[in-house]
């Protein structure tokens, strides 16, 4: 659970109380599940009813069970009306109440009386004749299955008589009546998956949001739904949010005696967001015969490392557990404002013939993919690889495994295999005796970070034309003992596209730094010199909504080593704001005004330059850590910071590919720019020439009106309300935003 409200008391005040540095923080939302429940699935015909919807019959699993998560084990529901064995059921609204049959289409009705109303023009007086009720049977079409209620309907109009004038009636009809026949239709589908083992799919499917996990993959628990969404964005409300179900067991025949027992893996925190005390993961077991669960296990955070995965065992005893149809699920208990309080779940098994003691998960396994074989980066230009292949090839190729056994290992050569649409293209041996630490074998429950040299031998080939290229990568390493075989390999992507990128497409937190006026700026070093058409930048999504602050994008060049002079920055009057993307990680194209194209060397930073001293939480990738080019300045770039915290930040160049660095080149000592400050101010502006003759100023208001024209340096603005202005140097198009409180 997190508590905001202190965070909410410290927005109230203004911007210049805010601590001026850089933060990283727990995201809300989880763009890598963006869309993914309904993908595929029918949708309702008919809003408000359960038309064409689909009720599903599990199959039922025998023992054992085991799910370690490094492959997809979740139930996909997609049938489809046409599939064989698809059976359905046409529920009408309205019912003959003696037959029982739907009544004719044409037919309207109200629920609230009607009647026929005579007029008498020499009395001046009029009487109501009541229409009689008809009773019918009224199903609600929003739930299957259908309750009927016997309901006394009326006709949906009035009549108006008057006596003495033959043949004159008004009919009035009630507009829109509130009751006509209507339908909807429930389908119904077996599932019949045994590689499916899970009946929902809230929880997270990941392989980078837990710290060294045992193997490939874990289900992560937070605040989030199916869709990757807060269950309740900005709320304080603390609740059970993920739920984790299994398909039906049979545990017919079984009893305490065969020695049943359940086990698991779980860390708190991870490279995610820790749990606070009140709040915890739970374990429960469903008993068939009562149609209820019980709690039979649960976790608070107190007392746990989120570095480290704890052993969960648990003994079925119960002879109300040992029946076809018995069901067990995990859940979170903690905030529903969006991606918080994690809990990863890892190597969940129920079998039997086991004992108090056999809480070993004895595998071996790689605990994280294989990243980039490239050096430095996980992706780049293809036509400036193809233009630079040499010493482009990763020199230290991270690959992390663990050995579950617990005993000594005998370690073994490993390998990794480039293919390209199906044919392989060139492998590199990954040596046993490194990636055991040195040793001639993996010590008893241990995890290896190794490091491989993989500049020798294959290089991606550069024969291949087009812009975007993809190789696949297998790697495999084992150990000889028997264990899980799926462990031993792992299956990745090399891709070659438009621009430069540092990180793996997976944010694990939200970050920026925080200071008005402050820029924020990523160092690349391109594989050639080329010009640059925008950026691709990932925001995250985080408690607080920042898609209404502005920023300008900004290019720099190199000035031995931080930003140096500005290459490009967007105009004042035109800024961006940051934008969430609602696929799988996206990533949004920020491109230049005017579809311009901004000439860079070798080496320059992009990034931004903010107005408001709110975080903007650009994405944090924590698996690989380029903080060491990532920096900012929190005054006016006057001197620059390398950032204190790890991780990638993801803003991508993007390169035009076609290799005109010779266009849009300005010389800084061309360029007319200045230092104005304070900024927020109460009264006087003093402005300083950086580059170019100061010729006076303009200060406009937000309506783009004229206040006040002047050659003198320094400005006072102590009779203007508060509010935002612009000053323009007069004969420039340089414009700065000044902000008076």
């Amino acid at each position: 659970m997190k508590v905001f409200n202190i965070l909410l008391a410290i927005l109230a005040f203004p911007a210049f109380f805010f601590s001026q540095g850089e933060e990283a923080g727990p995201l809300s939302g989880n763009p890598d599940l963006y869309n993914t429940k309904t993908a595929g699935i029918n949708q309702k015909i008919n809003a408000g009813t359960f038309d064409s919807t689909f009720i599903y019959k599990s199959d039922t699993l025998s023992l054992p069970f085991f799910d370690e998560f490094s492959k997809n084990h979740f139930e996909i529901y997609a049938a489809d009306y046409a599939d064989p064995g698809v059976t359905s059921d046409k529920k009408y609204r309205i019912l003959d109440n003696g037959t029982l049959l739907p009544i004719t289409n044409a037919l309207l009705f109200t629920e609230q009386q009607t009647f026929r109303r005579i007029f008498n023009l020499e009395t001046a007086t009029f009487i109501d004749q009541n229409f009689s009720a008809t009773p019918y049977k009224v199903g609600d079409l929003s739930n299957y299955p259908v309750d009927y209620i016997t309901t006394n309907l009326f006709p949906p109009y009035y009549i108006y008589d008057t006596i003495g004038t033959p043949d004159i009636s008004d009919t009035v009809w009630i507009t829109s009546p509130e009751l006509f026949q209507d339908s909807a239709t429930q389908f119904f589908a077996n599932l019949n998956n045994p590689n499916a083992f899970w009946l929902d799919n809230n929880v997270y499917h990941n392989y980078r949001y837990a710290f060294e996990p045992r193997s490939l993959g874990v289900a992560t628990f937070d605040g989030l739904d199916a869709d990757g969404f807060p269950y309740q964005i900005g709320s304080l409300i603390t609740n059970y949010a993920d739920f984790l179900t299994s398909k039906p067991l049979d545990l017919l025949g079984l009893a305490a005696s065969d020695s049943v027992y359940f086990s698991f893996l779980y860390q708190i925190g991870g490279l995610g967001d820790i749990p606070e005390s009140m709040d915890s993961l739970v374990l429960e077991f469903y008993v068939k015969d009562y149609d209820q669960w019980n709690r039979v296990w649960s976790v608070s955070p107190a007392g746990l490392s989120p570095d480290e995965f704890t052993v969960g065992h648990v003994r079925l005893e119960d002879p109300l557990y040992f029946k076809k149809g018995f069901q067990f699920r995990f859940k979170n208990y903690g905030s529903l404002a969006g991606n918080l309080d994690h809990f990863h779940v890892d190597y969940v098994h129920l079998r039997k013939l086991s004992g108090y003691q056999d809480t070993l998960f004895k595998d071996f396994a790689f605990v994280y993919p294989t990243g980039s074989l490239l050096q430095t980066y996980t992706s780049v230009p293809w036509d400036h690889f193809v233009n630079n292949p040499q010493d482009k090839m990763n020199q230290a190729a991270k690959i992390v495994v663990h050995n579950g056994s617990n005993l000594p290992e005998n370690n073994q050569d490993g390998e990794v295999k480039i293919s390209y649409s199906g044919t392989t293209e060139g492998t590199f041996l990954l040596n046993g005796t490194v990636l055991s630490g040195g040793n001639i074998n993996y010590g008893p429950q241990t995890t290896y970070s190794s490091f491989h040299d993989l500049s020798g031998g294959y290089v991606y080939d550069i024969s291949k034309s087009g812009n975007d290229q993809t190789f696949d990568v297998l790697t495999t390493v084992s150990a000889q003992f028997p264990n899980f075989a799926g462990n031993d390999s792992t299956f990745s992507y090399q891709y070659f596209s438009n621009y430069y990128s540092y990180d793996d497409g997976s944010a694990e937190k939200a970050y920026g730094p925080t200071s008005s006026q402050a820029r924020l700026a990523v160092k690349y070093m391109a594989y050639e010199a080329d010009s640059l058409i925008g950026l691709l930048m990932h925001f995250a999504p985080t408690v607080n909504d920042v898609s209404d602050k502005l920023f300008l994008l900004t290019v720099w060049a190199d000035n031995g080593g931080v930003p140096g002079a500005v290459l490009y920055e967007d105009n004042v009057f035109f800024p961006r704001s940051p934008i969430y993307g609602t696929q799988r990680n996206e990533f949004i194209p920020y491109y230049f005004e005017d579809t311009m194209k901004v000439a860079c060397g070798n080496t320059f930073f992009v990034g931004w330059r903010q107005f408001d001293a709110e975080r903007l939480n650009i994405g944090l990738d924590l698996n690989l850590d380029n903080s060491d080019k990532t920096f900012y300045s929190i005054n006016n770039g006057v001197t620059w910071n390398q950032s204190a915290i790890s991780g990638s930040v993801m803003i991508r160049p993007i390169v035009s590919t076609n290799l005109d660095v010779s266009l849009n080149t300005t010389e800084l000592s061309n360029t007319v720019s200045a230092h104005i400050f304070p900024n927020p101010s109460t009264d006087n502006v003093t402005i300083r020439m950086v580059n170019g003759n100061y010729a006076g100023v303009e200060v406009m208001n937000m309506l783009g009106e004229i206040m006040l024209r002047s050659m003198e340096e320094t400005i006072s603005l102590q009779h203007y309300p508060n509010g935002m202005y612009f000053f323009k140097l007069i004969g420039t198009e340089q414009v700065y935003k000044i902000v008076k409180n």
